[in-house]
């Protein structure tokens, strides 16, 4: 009897699954590299993502890819959620749109947002203001309102004396570039403007762009895109706006998209600058930037999505991410200086 009591134990044991305090802890997954896998610097760049939730990364010098892997859910054709990255393509909007005569870069928003104009505050905002963010309007990050919703928003602080990180004024933005359309006899919406002036010109294809409900499409975080279409508008941008030599956007108000503002030097119009310090104007983003080249320009969102270009390197770089929401992500902490030393130093 003891010998068969002693057997059933042993039988037992032997079936039952290790206790999870003998596993060992599931790593970052590792990343599959299509492009560089023999370069140390392109490995270093890849287990940093990967081990940060990293799903894809893109790097290209002179428009060849040096470095290219994915991870986890990441894979050359797998669109992503590019969040706040996306309020870069308002740049080019108003680029665009300043070619085509249909605003100047310091009009006043009232000039087209005609229920301002009896504010004293608000009728002195202009398009500058708006897309530096330092119009006054507050608004809640994550929570986009309507167009509509927009143009009804109170002003908080004086124009020009605050930097106010948000998606309202991107939707005022995407208010004032409907109107304008229609008013030129063209289809209102600011996204089918932007990819008939721009996105179809440079080949860059969505996966998606998210719109609201009643349709408003999203330009603070509305862009679902590959790291490759992503770095396409990379590429534009180090371009300075030309395609094929041609340039498809005023240069001088793209040009204008990388001057820091007053009141944050470390925000252009739509595009993070290199500023050291803590007027970074959003949560985890001050570091010691004097250690990547001055020229740098980068698009971020909330998951660590990033588009990195540095002109006189020749770099654009795109990385996703997965990411499960605002605030303090799942794992180690982020740098954007330790990423770009991966392919500058």
């Amino acid at each position: 009897m003891r010998r068969l009591m002693l057997a059933a134990i042993a039988a037992a044991l032997m079936a039952t699954p290790a206790l999870a305090l003998d596993a060992p802890a599931a790593g970052p997954a590792p990343a599959r590299p299509l492009a560089g896998a023999n370069d140390p610097r392109c490995q270093r760049a890849l287990a940093y993502s990967a081990a940060r939730r990293g799903a894809a990364v893109l790097v290209l010098k002179d428009g060849k890819p040096i470095c290219e892997g994915y991870a986890g859910e990441g894979a050359p054709d797998h669109p992503m959620e590019t969040a706040s990255g996306t309020k870069s393509f308002s740049g080019a909007i108003l680029a665009a749109a300043v070619q085509d005569g249909l605003l100047t870069l310091d009009e006043p928003v009232a000039r087209t947002i005609t229920e301002w104009q009896a504010d004293p505050r608000k009728a002195r905002v202009t398009i500058r203001q708006l897309l530096s963010l330092s119009s006054g309007m507050p608004s809640t990050v994550g929570r986009p309102p309507t167009y509509a919703g927009a143009v009804a928003m109170p002003l908080t602080e004086e124009p020009g004396t605050a930097f106010l990180y948000g998606p309202g004024p991107y939707q005022l933005f995407g208010e004032v570039m409907r109107r304008k359309l229609v008013a030129s006899g063209q289809p209102g919406d600011p996204y089918a403007y932007l990819k008939r002036r721009v996105l179809d010109p440079i080949g860059l294809v969505p996966g998606d762009w998210r719109r609201l409900p009643g349709g408003d499409a999203l330009l603070p975080q509305g862009a679902v895109l590959t790291a490759r279409e992503w770095a396409k508008y990379g590429e534009f941008i180090r371009a300075g706006g030309k395609v094929k030599g041609k340039q498809i956007v005023d240069a001088a108000t793209l040009k204008a998209v990388f001057v820091p503002s007053a009141v944050n030097p470390a925000y252009g119009l739509t595009w993070w600058l290199p500023h050291n310090g803590p007027r970074m104007g959003a949560a985890g983003v001050a570091e010691d930037y004097s250690q990547v080249p001055a020229d740098m320009v980068m698009a971020r969102g909330a998951g660590d999505q990033r588009l990195i270009v540095i002109p006189s390197r020749g770099i654009t770089a795109a990385r996703l991410a997965a990411f499960t929401g605002l605030g303090r992500q799942a794992g180690p902490a982020w740098s954007d200086v330790e990423f770009i030393r991966n392919f500058t130093d």
